[in-house]
């Protein structure tokens, strides 16, 4: 017992001697409280108002070194940084303005840690800097937060084959108060806590390399921790239709690094409004700045997405399926209505062999055709496959003028994975060919790193049409909130065969959405993501060539972005511009919704050409009806808009 006090009054001197530091953002709205002492801890306030009560952090050693407990500052180092970053590959804006201040303590024990404070949000790493390659047994991350919060979170379904760590990183969010989050559940970030009064606080991570990603549980008190996946130890494949890699041991450490390195970035959005996560892109500006030399054979677009309605087409005068005749009549449909790519999704190949071609398809032909009619390929690979063929099916990818690859199916993110994607990213860059990730982690920021990493997905999206109701239009008016802050999304709107609640039902090669034919247009102006894919059955879409050319003229990039109205999980309403054009979006909920939208965004004096695609009188019930209209528009115009349930609303408009 006498012990024991003696520890709590050590304790307790240790912080009343705790050193403290300030750093404020450029506004000074948000202010960092750094405390060292017995440990590390960190404070955010919003407006002189705590938003995060106590932040702990720390680095566990397996030799039994603690970098953050009882720590000795070397010094500190302060900096202000007003820059402007043009990103290759804009997501959501050309120029975002970079501004923010900076302190870095170090210690004596080899270790540092930096912070930055933004107008928009809050972020902390580590750097170490030993001689000698270290393995790292664990991290402390734990954000504890003042009163009530309601937490927003998508939760890792345990697979029945493997650990908690195996996740394809697609989960429809859970909605509960902090207090209430079961203690079993496991979060993927980003997660969003919303207090009883604003703002909200969006947890997740960036500039993700070489280190296992950060899940989310349930802490002590109001508060939640991260965990990490422990590194594999011993690693077995799955037989089934896509074999993969599943961990049956792990080691018990996280991660083995070297000794000199910096590590990912614990990120803190902070939102006073709604439209402030619609808008914030913290997460690429705090990821590691662009590696490639060359980029000019980057091309973002938009695809054709055969997979989900399983080739089913018909008024055709050939049996779709996967062959040659099927491929020749989707880049035909391409180059149509102008779309840039192709998909070849998986049945192209053997999934174990990438040159064991399915009987019935000729990819020279059939690259041939795609070359004459200026379409790009894109193609589908197992993760696994890929990596043991890699070199050599990069060399007849390139042959075959392949312009992106999918690769899939890795449903981790312990460091070994993570690695993987770094992998993959580099020899891909050496052949010029564009990746996009499935069953994948959110992005992180690695989009501006390799910025050919056009797009992920990390996102439950329209293939689960295929199987489930899950993907509600609740669940679209979440996803730019929460999901979208991370980075692009690959969630392939554009599905034709549109529902109401009543009538969706999930059914195999005949996939409905849920919602209107509006709203999963909206849904590519909507959601950001470089090369959009259409899932829609081409057969159908032949028969409303004027939808047609209207989906297939938007772009897949944007100079500008404004948010014109914004309420979680209810409606968003957004303007974005790519040239002189402006492209305007609104989708709803379940929720039938109306409202005005005032056009003060546009240039005064000038009149506009607008073409309107708006839910029809009778969406409510024939999710499918739609109309299409042009109209004349001029600066200040007030636009009305009505929306059913699960509505949808698009303005295009040029000078």
């Amino acid at each position: 017992m006498r012990l024991i006090l003696l520890c709590l009054i050590l304790v307790y001197c240790a912080q009343l001697n705790a050193q403290t530091y300030q750093l404020f953002s450029p506004d000074r709205q948000i202010e960092l409280v750094v405390k060292v002492g017995a440990r590390l801890d960190l404070q955010v306030k919003f407006q002189n108002q705590t938003i995060i009560d106590s932040c702990r952090m720390g680095l566990q050693l397996a030799n039994g070194t603690q970098l953050g407990l009882r720590a000795s500052v070397q010094k500190e180092e302060r900096r202000s940084v007003r820059d402007t970053l043009y990103p290759l590959v804009p997501e959501k804006r050309a120029l975002i303005p970079d501004h923010f201040n900076e302190l870095t303590i170090r210690f004596k024990q080899s270790f540092a840690l930096t912070f930055r404070a933004y107008n928009d949000g809050v972020a902390y790493r580590f750097s170490t800097a030993f001689k000698d390659s270290i393995t790292i047994a664990g991290e402390t991350a734990r954000f504890g937060f003042p009163g009530q919060s309601t937490l927003y979170y998508p939760s890792v379904g345990k697979r029945s084959d493997a650990d908690i760590f195996h996740t394809s990183f697609e989960a429809p969010y859970k909605i509960a108060r902090l207090d209430t989050m079961p203690a079993a559940d496991l979060a993927f970030s980003p997660v969003l806590l919303s207090p009883v009064s604003d703002p909200k606080v969006l947890l997740t991570e960036s500039d993700l390399l070489g280190y296992p990603g950060m899940f989310l549980q349930k802490g002590t008190g109001n508060a939640l921790q991260g965990v990490f996946a422990p590194y594999p130890k011993k690693i077995m494949v799955t037989e089934g239709e896509f074999p993969q890699q599943i961990v049956t041991e792990r080691e018990s450490w996280i991660a083995r690094c070297a000794g000199t390195r910096v590590y990912p970035w614990r990120v803190m959005i902070i939102a006073p409004t709604d439209a402030d996560l619609v808008q914030n892109d913290l997460v690429y500006r705090l990821a590691s700045p662009n590696r490639l030399k060359e980029t000019d054979w980057i091309k973002p677009g938009t695809s054709t997405e055969e997979w989900i309605i399983g080739s089913n087409l018909y008024n055709v005068p050939f049996e779709a399926g996967i062959n040659t005749a099927t491929y020749k009549y989707y880049i035909d449909f391409a180059a149509r209505f102008g779309l840039e790519y192709v998909m070849l999704d998986a049945g192209w190949s053997d999934v174990k062999d990438l040159f064991k071609i399915t009987p019935g398809m000729n990819l020279d032909t059939i690259a041939d055709y795609a070359r004459q009619k200026n379409v790009g390929l894109i193609l589908w690979t197992l993760s696994m496959t890929l990596d043991r063929q890699l070199d050599s099916a990069m060399h007849q990818f390139q042959r075959w003028g392949v312009r992106c690859i999918m690769t899939d199916f890795m449903d981790r993110d312990d460091q070994f994975m993570v690695n993987f994607y770094e992998r993959i990213a580099e020899a891909t860059a050496r052949y010029k060919i564009m990746v996009m990730f499935h069953g994948a982690y959110k992005p992180a920021g690695m989009q501006r790193t390799y910025p050919h990493l056009i797009t992920r997905e990390g996102a439950l999206g329209s293939e689960f049409n295929i199987w489930s109701e899950t993907v509600t239009p609740d669940h679209d008016l979440l996803l730019p909130f929460i999901r979208q802050p991370s980075g692009p999304m690959d969630y392939e709107p554009g599905g034709l065969d549109n529902a109401s609640k009543k009538t969706f039902r999930p059914i195999a090669e005949k996939v409905m959405t849920q919602g209107t034919r509006a709203h999963q247009l909206a849904l590519f102006l909507v959601y950001e993501s470089p090369l959009q894919m259409f899932s829609g059955n081409p057969s159908a879409a032949w028969l409303e060539p004027k939808y047609m050319e209207l989906l297939g003229s938007f772009p897949s990039t944007w100079h500008e972005t404004r948010v014109l109205q914004a309420r979680l999980g209810d409606h968003l309403v957004l303007a974005r511009r790519h040239g002189k054009r402006w492209y305007l979006a609104a989708i709803n909920d379940w929720t039938p919704y109306e409202t005005v939208v005032k056009l003060d965004f546009l240039t005064k004096g000038k009149t506009y050409r607008a073409t309107v695609c708006a839910d029809g009188v009778n969406a409510h019930r024939f999710g499918s009806d739609y109309t299409l209209r042009e109209i004349t528009v001029k600066a200040g115009d007030a636009m009305p808009i009505k929306l059913a349930p699960g509505g949808g609303w698009v303005m295009v408009l040029e000078e």
